[in-house]
Formats: structure tokens, C-alpha cells, sequence
């Protein structure tokens, strides 16, 4: 019998149009991610209590972030033939990393300055207390020269348990090397390797499939614990601060990508499921794995993959330096505290140090905003407590502007260095060579076998980044 002739009363297929809709992942993270709110805003006290499902998700993730640094670093830097590309690399991603955090930082504190959402409020310092605050909000904050310090591990496996990126990328820098220069004797652990990330990402390409769950937990949380309602009081800073970031994601970001021969558009279009992950968890560490996947599969090199964006989830968090300057300079606002514009832009070279180091996790840019307000004497640390209720709605935005910009951070750095095949990357952003979904997929599918990255500009297989410059 045929589907039309179907008997009456009994159900029949959905569409195949829709069958493969709701096979997408981003689909089904968008799907989680209303459903998550809705449970949250409908049953608060339930949907406060279904946080483990997202906490239970970005563990799984961040439990693969190591390794998979480790591995990538590792072989990209041992299969280059000029160990001093790997220094110029992470020169001009640092050198980037500053002049974007400045420019969002600024921008930002124009924004609030314009704006002033803090006006008006005349909150007594008095009434003022750090009961309620999380413990790391009052906690004494690293020097930098304690958080320099804190890059160095104890031992060479202490870096892959812990949560920190950046001794991972220190480890994995200097093991790289080690392999470089061991010649022969270092081939077969670079080749067992480059096997063992194989299989690294296709266990992630699994986990990743619990992403619908994880983003409908953490969302059905947020809107449960703190409720719509504490919106309406700090609206102004709120919708001031997504519009900013915004701005900053379209204008800046896409001036950048502009620049360096391709459109923003396409590549969130490209990017739109780890996006959608990052809205409902809140938090970018979910996503680096398939980031660095598809950022090589979109035409940039190994190396400057495995160094640039690691290195970005600690130095280029454009959504967090956006958010400490709107954040202290409102609560400045709201305490009446007039901050002229040389303190204002002693606290932003303030927040150059602070805003470094924050991981990609969920409320590390309060954390930040902690470290800033200790470090500076114009606005009491007790002033977090006005925005605390509303840090999580913020959150959202600081991470889905850091990925964005961690993103075309990596694919800049790419082109500068000569690394990035620019027909390649035009054709995926076109959709004509779409990431590969399958378990089977390797984390750069579209490289071919033997080669060590995207075909480059000048050089060799062997030496894809030195060949430049």
C-alpha cells in the first residue's frame, strides 16, 4: 500500500524535507534552546533544577580540549621545516589579540558614556553588600605576574588534567618542538599522533550530539533560577550591551573579514551550530574542538589553527572586553560616581590585564569585572551585586562575540601568514564543500592524504607555514 493510500486514522511519515531538518545539529540546538526556555519560564523551580544536563555536556567537552590541543599543536609543529615560523605566528595573533580587545574595549565604554543606563538609579553605597556574590567575585585576583606563572604546570601531565588552555598550548609549543628537532626519531610519535586526533575528533563529533540537551538544560536554568522579570529593571544596560556587541560583531569583525578577502555572513552561516551551542551553554569551551575542525577544513593551516585559537580563548575575548567597560563604567552610573575620562581610561588599561586569562566559561567575564573593580579604587566590588541577577542574560552575548572573533582572528592570522587557500575557503563558505558530519570525518576532511594543512600559497607539504616570510 502506498503512503497516499494509507488507511484512515493512522499517522503518516513526515515530510522528508523535515526528516532532514530535524537530523541537523543545529536545528536541534535551536529546538533545545526554545524548548529550554520555555520549561524555564513555565516551570521555574524544574527548570533551575535541569542545570546538570548542561553542566554534564560541557564536561564531556572539556574533558577532550586537552588532548585535542595537544594533538594538533604537536604535529603541526612537528611538521614544519622552520621552527621560527611558530614564534612570527604567535606574534602577530598576540599583536591582533591587543588591537581588537582595545578597539572593543573602546567602543564600549563610547556606548555607555552615550548611552548611561546607570543614570537615574541613585543607589546608596551603603545598601551595598558582597553577600550573595559567588566567592571568586571578593577573592584576592593573581598579579600578572602570578597569572604568567600560572601558564608554566607542575609537571608535563598536569597541564592535560587541569581546565587551563594555555599551559596546554605552553606543553604542547615545546613538545612539538622537541619532536622537530629529534628528526627521525620523533617521526613515529608524530605520526601516532596525528592517528590519535583522528580519533579524538570523532569521539567529539559523538559527544556532540548530546549538544540539543545540554543547550536545553542550561537555558531552561537561566531563565528558571533568575527569571525574565530582573530584565525589565536592567533593560537599558541589557539591550545597550547585545546591540554593542552586535555592532562590534558586524562592523568591526566584518571590516576585518572584509579585509582579508571574504564576508562575515557566510561564515557564521558556516559556524551557525557552534553558535547556537554557545547561546544555549553560554559558554564557548563546547565548541573549540569543532571550531579548530572547521576552521582547517575551511582552508587554514594546522599550525595556525592549533596556536591562534587556543591562544584566542584566553587573549581575544572581544565580548568580555566589551563587558567590562559597560559593566563598571554603569555601575559607576548607578552609584552616581562622575568618572572622568582619565580614570575611565586608567580602568581600561586595567581591564588589558584583567580581560586576559578569562576562559570561555560560563561567568569568568564577571570574575573579570571583579578583578578590575578590585584593582581600581573608583567603584566598590560590593557594586556587583546590581548586576549580578542579570550577568547570565549578558553571557550569552560576551561568548557568541568571543567565538566569532576567536574565529576570524584565526582565519586573519591565516591569510597574513600566507596559509590560508583562499578558493578553498570562498567554496565552503559558499556551501560547496560542506563540513562533514559522519563519525569518519577527520577534523580537517578536506585536506588531501599526506598533506600536513590547506594547500598554501608558497612552499612545500612539509613546511606549510614556514614558507612565508
Amino acid at each position: 500500500m502506498s503512503r497516499n493510500d494509507a488507511a484512515p486514522g493512522t499517522a503518516t511519515a513526515p515530510p522528508r524535507r523535515i526528516r532532514r531538518l530535524l537530523s541537523l545539529l543545529y536545528v536541534q540546538c535551536l529546538i533545545g534552546v526554545v524548548a529550554g526556555a520555555a520549561v524555564g519560564w513555565l516551570w521555574p523551580s524544574f527548570g533551575a533544577d535541569l542545570k546538570p544536563l548542561g553542566d554534564g555536556f560541557i564536561a564531556l567537552v572539556r574533558m577532550m580540549i586537552a588532548p585535542i590541543i595537544f594533538c594538533t599543536v604537536v604535529h603541526g609543529i612537528a611538521s614544519m621545516g622552520n621552527a621560527r615560523a611558530v614564534g612570527r605566528v604567535s606574534l602577530k595573533a598576540l599583536l591582533y589579540f591587543e588591537v581588537l580587545t582595545t578597539v572593543a574595549m573602546v567602543i564600549g565604554l563610547v556606548v555607555v558614556n552615550i548611552v548611561q543606563p546607570g543614570s537615574g538609579l541613585h543607589v546608596d553605597t551603603s545598601t551595598l553588600s558582597t553577600e550573595g556574590l559567588p566567592p571568586e567575585a571578593t577573592a584576592s585576583h593573581e598579579s600578572f605576574a602570578a597569572f604568567v606563572l600560572a601558564m608554566i604546570p607542575d609537571t608535563l601531565l598536569s597541564a592535560l588534567t587541569g581546565h587551563e588552555i594555555l599551559p596546554v598550548l605552553v606543553i604542547s609549543v615545546l613538545f612539538g618542538f622537541g619532536l622537530h628537532a629529534s628528526g627521525e626519531a620523533g617521526l613515529g610519535i608524530a605520526q601516532g599522533i596525528e592517528k590519535l586526533s583522528k580519533v579524538l575528533f570523532t569521539l567529539i563529533r559523538w559527544i556532540m550530539r548530546l549538544a540539543p540537551a545540554g543547550a536545553f538544560g542550561s537555558m531552561a536554568f537561566t531563565i528558571g533560577n533568575y527569571g525574565l522579570d530582573t530584565l525589565r529593571h536592567l533593560f537599558l544596560l541589557v539591550g545597550s550591551f547585545w546591540l554593542t556587541a552586535l555592532f562590534f560583531v558586524l562592523v568591526v569583525l566584518g571590516t576585518v573579514m572584509r579585509v582579508n578577502g571574504l564576508r562575515l555572513l557566510p561564515f557564521l552561516r558556516y559556524i551557525k551550530e557552534e553558535l547556537l551551542i554557545v547561546l544555549g551553554t553560554s559558554s564557548t569551551e563546547p565548541v573549540l574542538p569543532r571550531m579548530m575542525g572547521k576552521l582547517q577544513h575551511v582552508g587554514a593551516s594546522k599550525p595556525v589553527v592549533g596556536i591562534t585559537l587556543p591562544a584566542g580563548y584566553s587573549f581575544n575575548l572581544d565580548g568580555t572586553a566589551i563587558y567590562l567597560t559597560m559593566g563598571s563604567v554603569f555601575l559607576a552610573q548607578a552609584l552616581g560616581i562622575d568618572l572622568s575620562l582619565t580614570q575611565q581610561l586608567s580602568m581600561l588599561a586595567v581591564m588589558l590585564l584583567t580581560s586576559k586569562g578569562a576562559a570561555g566559561v560560563t561567568g569568568s567575564g564577571f570574575i573579570a569585572l571583579a578583578a578590575t573593580l578590585s584593582a581600581v579604587p573608583h567603584v566598590p566590588v560590593a557594586a556587583l551585586a546590581l548586576i549580578f541577577g542579570i550577568d547570565r542574560f549578558m553571557s550569552e552575548a560576551r561568548a557568541l562575540t568571543s567565538l566569532v572573533g576567536n574565529g576570524v582572528a584565526t582565519l586573519a592570522v591565516a591569510k597574513w601568514e600566507g596559509q590560508l587557500d583562499e578558493d578553498r575557503a570562498k567554496a565552503v563558505l559558499r556551501g560547496e564543500i560542506p563540513y562533514p558530519s559522519g563519525p569518519e570525518a577527520g577534523p580537517a576532511s578536506g585536506e588531501k592524504p599526506g598533506d600536513d594543512g590547506p594547500k598554501a600559497t608558497a612552499g612545500t607539504d612539509r613546511d606549510p607555514v614556514a614558507a612565508v616570510g
